[in-house]
């Protein structure tokens, strides 16, 4: 959508949601560093929304606001042995933003979304959460999110009220990329099959760096353990690929990594990567609500104390937007048990009272008459 803005802008605020998970872009720049943005909740009682000041990122005169659509929870496959995509919420993405301007003389306007916006496909062929992504460069369109960008071969769009969904101001602090982890060694198990090994498990994704001819395709698998002969162990994933793969457009190096998805492993199968990969060209990035840390414990056993750091690793890898069992197979659930015993746990390391009160939010709305509550959250 572009828009016009005439005097100078003294400050502005952007508030966004979706039904599925989004990006925004302004003027081409992405606004903010949270990923799978707003979040997963129980949507037909409680959508959160997120606030970003964009006073930098406008211009007087043409500007123009974007912003990339997935399925994410919403509409893609969630819950152990998933059968249909949309089964659960709905069946396609759905954006709600609203950008409010104050003006360096006092007046202000506001932008928000509505039925003359336009949309297209892109790039971004498919992606789920729990199945992966799959991503042709050759379909990518520079400049899409700028302002005089040609979209007259885009389409409308449909626009539907809110009607009476309860929105609600994120309390805690998003989901973020928080650390990069290095590859520690590359292995050929078989014949143009590379095994990275990036030396711990861990939730997120992988940036990966290659150069080849346009058209070449390199998929990644990700895993949590090797077999004997080395190739990938993938047979407790049940029906979830964590699969991602990257079309190659051809011009120099390229960089890629995925936007609406996130793996549970510690090794990434890599193939149709043209020429024999260096360690370099995976990188993993570690994914989870960043709360942050508040507590810490070390003794004089390092057993003990690698039982710690496990205990760390596992619960970044499992607050994940809701408290999951596993961030790997086709659950990955808010298991109400689990987080029940681990709380304590989980408030001694980390400051989890924003994301424990977004969770019990949920919980709330979801008890019944009787007192009780579902056995997963949302």
């Amino acid at each position: 959508k572009e828009f016009q803005l005439g005097k100078p802008v003294r400050r502005a605020r952007l508030y966004a949601t979706a039904r599925g998970v989004y990006e925004l872009y302004i003027n081409g720049n992405r606004v903010g560093n949270d990923v799978l943005a707003p979040g997963w909740t129980d949507y037909d009682r409680r959508i959160q929304y997120q606030t970003y000041d964009v006073t930098p990122l406008l211009a007087e005169g043409q500007n123009a606001l974007g912003a990339v659509l997935g399925d994410g929870w919403f509409a893609g496959f969630v819950g152990f042995d998933p059968k249909h995509r949309g089964a659960h919420y709905g069946a396609r993405p759905q954006l709600l933003a609203q950008l409010n301007v104050e003006y360096e003389d006092g007046t202000t306007e506001s932008l928000a979304t509505e039925g003359s916006w336009r949309c297209s496909t892109g790039p971004i062929l498919f992606s789920d959460l729990l199945m992966g992504e799959s991503y042709d460069a050759r379909r990518e369109m520079p400049g899409w999110a700028e302002p005089g960008f040609d979209d007259s071969q885009w389409y409308g769009v449909e626009a539907e009220e809110i009607e009476d969904t309860n929105l609600v101001a994120q309390p805690d602090e998003g989901i973020r990329v928080t650390e990069e982890l290095e590859a520690k060694t590359v292995t050929e198990p078989e014949s143009g099959r590379y095994v990275f090994d990036l030396g711990r498990n861990m939730v997120g994704w992988v940036r990966l760096k290659v150069e080849g001819e346009a058209g070449t395709k390199v998929t990644l698998r990700h895993a949590e353990a090797l077999k004997p002969e080395g190739t990938i162990y993938t047979e407790n994933l049940r029906s979830a690929r964590q699969t991602d793969t990257y079309i190659l457009k051809g011009e120099g190096e390229e960089v890629y990594e995925p936007r609406f998805t996130f793996h549970g492993f510690r090794y990434v199968e890599v193939t149709g990567y043209p020429g024999e990969p260096q360690p370099d060209a995976i990188t993993g990035r570690v994914v989870h609500s960043a709360t942050p840390p508040s507590g810490s414990f070390e003794c004089s056993s390092s057993l003990v104390n690698k039982l710690q750091e496990n205990i760390v690793w596992g619960q970044r890898g499992n607050f994940l937007s809701v408290p999951t069992d596993c961030p790997q197979r086709d659950e990955r659930l808010g298991w109400t048990a689990d987080i029940q015993v681990f709380a304590p746990t989980a408030s001694f390391l980390f400051n989890a009272a924003g994301f424990l009160t977004n969770w019990l939010s949920d919980l709330a709305v979801a008890q019944q008459k009787d007192g009780s509550v579902p056995f997963v959250i949302p």
